[in-house]
Order: C-alpha cells, then structure tokens, then sequence
C-alpha cells in the first residue's frame, strides 16, 4: 500500500465532498421532474424509505471498501481480494466515470450557458415557444455546446489536480454550504408566491392512489443513482478517510444532506411551477425550458434566475469533482503518473468524449450505435448497466467475499456484533442485491410491471 496518501483533514470534509459527490444535477434537475411524473408526495415517502433501509447501508458498504483497501476504486479491491478477479468492478467504475463524466459534463455545459443567459437577460420577453426554439438551437448548435463542456471540464480539472486536502476538500467546504444557501434563498422567495400553496401540497400531500410497481421501481432506481452508489466515487472517497472517523455516521450525514438537497430542491420550484399554472410533469425541460418561463413572469425573477443557475453550475461541479477523482486515482496509483499528469490525461480523453457527446444533439444527431447516439450510448450502458451490475457486484463481494471480521472492524471496531450490524449485514447480503437486480432488470427491459 501507499504510504503517506492525501486525504481529508476533517470529518466535515468527509461529509462536504461525499456530499458533494451525491448531491448533483440528479437532485436538482432529475428529482424534480420524476417526482412531479410519479405523483408527487406519494413517490417522495418511498424515496425516503429506500434511501434509509438501502441507500445508507450501501454507502457505508463502500466507505468500508475504500477505506479498507486504501486505494482507489480499483486498487482497493485489488489489495482485498489479491488473488481473484474481484478488482474487475475497479475496472467497471473507471470505465463507468469516463461515460458519465462525458455525457454529464455536456449536460453540465448547458448550465453554464444559461447562467450566461440569465445574466444578460436572455430570457426577457420569450414565451414558451421562443424558450423551446433558444433550447434547441443552442443545443443543435455545433460550437457553444463543445465550448462549454472544455471549460466545464477545465473547472473541474483545476479543482482536482490540487489533490485531496487542499483541491477536493478545500473546494466542497466553500461550495456546499453555498449551495445550500442558494436554495434556501429561492425557497423562502418560491413559498412566499401567490399560489405557492398547491405546489407544497402536492410535494408533501401523498396521492397513495398513484402508488404502482412502476413508481416504486422509480423511487428505487432514483435512490440508487442519487447517492453516486456503484460507480467508484464513493469507493475512492472512502480510501482518503481517515480510520479514527466513523462511517457510520458519515454514511447517514450524507443520506440525510443528499435527501435534504432534493427536497429543497422541489420546495424551490413546484410552487412557482403551480403559482404560474404549469405542469408538474414537464419533464427534463422543466429546468431549460418551463423555468426561465417562470422566473420572467416572477417579481425579481432576473435576480432568482441567476442564483438558480448559478446552484446547477455548483452541483453539477461537485458531482463532476469525485467522477474525475476516480479515474485520475486510478491513473496516478496504478499507471505510477502524477497527480497534474493523470488529471491532464483525464482531461483530455474526457474532454474528446465529452465534444461527441455535445455534439450528439447536432451535428452528430445522425450518428448512432445500436440505435443510440452516443450522449444516449453513454447514458444507457453507464446508468442501466454498468452501475446496477457494479453495485450489485459491490454488495456480493462485501456480504459473501470480504472477511466478514474485516467488514465489521470498518464499521464498528473492535465491538461486539450487535443487533443493528446484523440487521445491516442481513440487508447487504439478501435485501440490497435483490433489490438492484429490480432496478437492472427493469432499466434494460427484461422486466416490466
């Protein structure tokens, strides 16, 4: 093992950049909307119950792997099961980092144009049609869109190559509570519309009407994918914690923070999403395309534009920040580069996947494999397969591989076993692989309710 390895200097900074890593555009972008297609408060209380009786074990699980094997989300699995093939769900997360870091930081582009817009005021006197005509046109475009996605990916690159402690840590201890004051302020002006009522109730007030498999394959998926579980960010996270830190509590920090945002996030718009008459099921346009419609016709909606902006730029960065982290672990720590040389590596081989992925909605529409273009390739095979099957693999290898002794001591030391950590072991073991084989066998279509 690596002697004398970076890592967090606090238990704040454990929980700013897990945090960090979990909280991105899929709660304040995705969980919105699927919230809004599946009912509402009905679709929330089942979220919650997966995220306590699943999301915070796995989490922990993969602390325990990262700290444990004191590498990255290769490595690790490596020095725990040297002689196996264990090490090749390493090989998955880095494989599946490069795809979503690709597509997501096309994604994450368009943030930094409309923060753009909302500054200069783009977004005055446009109705919905001329909104839907500025998304497309600058989503088809064949420049702006490859632009944004370099100098995204450039923030994120300058972030990382200052390593650990004073990169990662340093960064997300600023850019977390911010976030978090950013939503704050654009609830307390959402629930203070005329209107804003209906938007609470229909967040908060469950509809057990609209309960079916399909919203309960939903809230699973959502709270699978929502904390970064199974693709290797976590792991690697977990291989800079200190031993003196306890998981446990890191792992429920995290949850609660990553739940929190969300939340927060459909307090800021489903009330002005009702106050403006709009539907709640508007979809992946309901940030591009229904709320700059929004805020023109709110009083101050100039100024909430661009701090509501301004919040996706930062939760895309931090989500963005542990993805790269995992690849450029792996090419520092296996492939023995340096920290700047493996970030610029990373830099620029994601950087050419990411173009064809901003380019896959123009220029490079027509371009498809089995079907799909490549921002939809990526897409597919990182959030259908390769992080199912990864987390799948991950809970295997922790319940039925890992020297249970050892799995023990990460969590609770030298303690006796006690009535919680079978509960956590019995989860881990039967409950969570049958779960996410639910989640894979829905999202490749082998299973339809």
């Amino acid at each position: 093992m690596q002697q004398n390895r970076d890592g967090f200097s606090s238990r704040f900074g454990v929980i700013a950049a897990a945090a960090g890593s979990a909280i991105g555009l899929g709660n304040i972008w995705r969980f919105p909307y699927v919230l809004g297609e599946n009912g509402g408060g009905a679709f929330f209380l089942i979220y919650l119950a997966f995220i306590v009786l699943l999301g915070i074990p796995l989490m922990l699980t993969e602390m325990s792997i990262g700290r444990a094997g004191q590498r990255n989300t290769y490595g690790s699995f490596r020095n725990l099961a040297p002689k196996s093939k264990w090490y090749f769900i390493g090989i998955m997360g880095v494989v599946g980092a490069y795809m979503i870091l690709s597509f997501y930081s096309a994604v994450a582009g368009w943030t930094l144009q409309y923060l753009y817009d909302a500054v200069v005021n783009n977004f005055a006197n446009k109705n919905s049609a001329d909104l839907v005509s500025m998304y497309e046109t600058f989503t088809s475009s064949s420049f702006m869109p490859v632009v944004w996605t370099l100098v995204f990916l450039f923030l994120t690159g300058l972030v990382v190559v200052a390593g650990i402690e004073k990169g990662i840590e340093k960064y997300t201890k600023i850019l977390m509570p911010l976030l978090f004051v950013i939503i704050v302020v654009l609830d307390i002006r959402a629930v203070s519309l005329d209107g804003a009522e209906e938007g609470l109730s229909f967040l908060f007030n469950p509809d057990f009407s609209k309960i079916s498999s399909k919203v309960v394959l939903e809230a699973l998926g959502q709270a699978f994918f929502s904390l970064s579980l199974g693709m290797g960010t976590i792991i690697t996270y977990g291989s800079y914690i200190d031993k003196k830190e306890k998981l446990f509590s890191s792992a429920v920090s995290v949850s609660l923070a990553d739940t929190a945002i969300a939340v927060l996030a459909g307090v800021a718009i489903f009330p002005a999403v009702f106050a403006f008459g709009i539907e709640p099921d508007s979809g992946p346009g309901l940030v591009f395309i229904t709320l700059p419609n929004v805020f023109q016709q709110m009083p101050g909606g100039y100024f909430f534009s661009i701090i509501f902006f301004f919040l996706l730029v930062i939760a895309a960065l931090t989500s963005s920040i542990s993805l790269l982290e995992v690849i450029v672990a792996y090419f520092a720590e296996e492939l023995n580069m340096t920290r700047a040389k493996a970030t610029m590596v990373s830099f620029i081989s994601v950087g050419v996947l990411g173009v064809l992925c901003a380019l896959s909605f123009g220029p490079m529409s027509k371009v498809t494999l089995f079907g799909f273009t490549i921002f939809q390739l990526f897409d597919y095979v990182a959030s259908n397969i390769l992080l199912p099957v990864g987390g799948m693999l991950i809970v295997f290898f922790a319940g039925w591989v890992w020297a249970r002794s050892r799995f023990k001591q990460e969590i609770i030391g030298e303690s006796k076993e006690n009535g919680l950590f079978k509960i956590f072991m019995f989860i881990i073991k039967f409950v969570a692989p049958f779960a996410i084989a639910l989640v894979f066998l829905n999202a490749v279509g082998l299973l339809k309710f």
